[in-house]
């Protein structure tokens, strides 16, 4: 122990405390915030304490930080010779959670496996032993890598997970992988005409999606995406359902229900970006949030997916959404500023992946609140409530901390 705390003097700098002030910060903003966000709620009002959500997340918050600084009294080098057994076991997670009997169904998901005290969620472990993964096998001398079994073998460990995450089916934590995956292969030193040639496939993968669920008539697709999906891209690009589902031969009777369904299928993100404009500069007040209390924020997403909204409306721009945007800058550029002063190719490549994946996770969350981005289900790293995600995310700022004691620096 009198060695482990001789690393932490002589090691942890200024940036070090900095983050570890930032990292305390998000969980302060996530435990107010999902207490407002519930506090108001009927179905929370007759739960007993332990089982508040808010509770549950101070339990969670006490259980990641023990992992994340558990993390830290072996280096990283020794950590990621685990990373092959572990992602494996991620992997088969998530061919078990597809398993009826097994994987929970929840509104039309199945995503979960229920561990009595909490749903596991292996999604979310998979994200991370991604990390450690891909970062391992991505650290061997660049003229290996540049061969190109090497380089679909790479592909391959954001490709499997990638696929069977959409399978659940959870577009949102699907996507993340892909972007952190590119961001990995590019700081490890991929060639040039390969990742020109990923991105090229992307974009027009991309493209033939959209173009797919846009223009081409429902009768005509031989496979279809699941329902909500493509509505959600509909609601976000603004298209009128009654001309897209019931075309120029829909009755008004029609027309209609589908303008109802299109209605009903924009509240959510409707009323979060009520949310986030009412709060002004300085907010309504810790607690005084409308609409959160009143209900026109779906009590069922107003603490995990839109909680956004819910600190945006309460302390507004000044007090609640530029710091905490700022709290996460500090994470990023935390690790930006670790990958580029590093010459260990391990650490160069963790801690982009890390950085990466929180990047996405924020700029996501953050967009759906503010119809930037479509709906995805995508949680607010280490604020919106779910435990698995919490435990996940500390873990990976665990890493983090982990290569800043640890690295060899430039």
């Amino acid at each position: 122990m009198h060695s482990h705390t001789h690393t932490w003097k002589a090691h942890a700098n200024w940036k070090s405390w900095l983050a570890l002030s930032c990292g305390f910060g998000l969980m302060l903003y996530g435990c107010l915030f999902i207490y407002s966000a519930t506090h108001a709620s009927d179905a929370f009002a007759r739960t007993d304490l332990l089982h508040q959500p808010y509770i549950k997340q101070i339990i969670f918050y006490v259980m990641g930080t023990v992992l994340a600084f558990s993390i830290c009294w072996k280096d990283y080098q020794s950590l990621a010779r685990w990373a092959y057994p572990i992602y494996w076991i991620s992997i088969a997670l998530l061919v078990l959670v597809l398993i009826p009997g097994i994987g929970s169904m929840r509104f039309g998901a199945r995503r979960w496996i229920d561990l009595g005290l909490f749903q596991f969620q292996p999604s979310e472990l998979a994200k991370l032993t991604f990390l450690l993964a891909m970062a391992q096998f991505l650290s061997r001398p660049k003229n290996e890598l540049a061969q190109p079994n090497q380089l679909i073998k790479a592909c391959g460990f954001a490709l499997l997970p990638f696929l069977l995450v959409l399978a659940e089916p959870d577009l949102g934590s699907a996507i993340m992988f892909l972007p952190t995956g590119f961001a990995m292969l590019f700081i490890a030193g991929a060639p040039g005409w390969f990742m020109k040639r990923v991105l090229t496939g992307a974009i027009l993968m991309i493209a033939f999606v959209l173009a797919y669920v846009f223009f081409v008539p429902n009768q005509w697709k031989p496979i279809k995406l699941p329902d909500y999906q493509q509505r959600r891209l509909l609601v976000h690009f603004g298209t009128d359902y009654a001309n897209h589902f019931g075309g120029a031969n829909a009755t008004e009777t029609e027309k209609r229900r589908w303008r109802a369904l299109q209605r009903q299928d924009s509240y959510n993100v409707a009323q979060a970006m009520i949310s986030v404009g009412s709060g002004g500069l300085t907010g309504k007040g810790w607690t005084q949030g409308e609409q959160s209390n009143l209900g026109y924020l779906p009590r069922g997403v107003a603490h995990n997916d839109f909680i956004f909204s819910v600190i945006a409306e309460e302390w507004g721009l000044l007090r609640g959404s530029l710091p905490l945007l700022a709290m996460y800058g500090v994470l990023l550029a935390a690790g930006l500023h670790l990958a580029n002063r590093s010459r260990d190719r391990l650490a160069q490549v963790l801690a982009t992946g890390i950085v990466t994946l929180l990047f996405c996770h924020v700029f996501v969350n953050i967009g759906m609140n503010i119809r930037l981005v479509p709906v995805t289900g995508v949680p607010l790293p280490m604020v919106s409530y779910g435990g698995t995600s919490v435990l996940c995310f500390l873990a990976a700022f665990g890493l983090l901390l982990n290569i800043q004691l640890n690295h060899r620096s430039n």
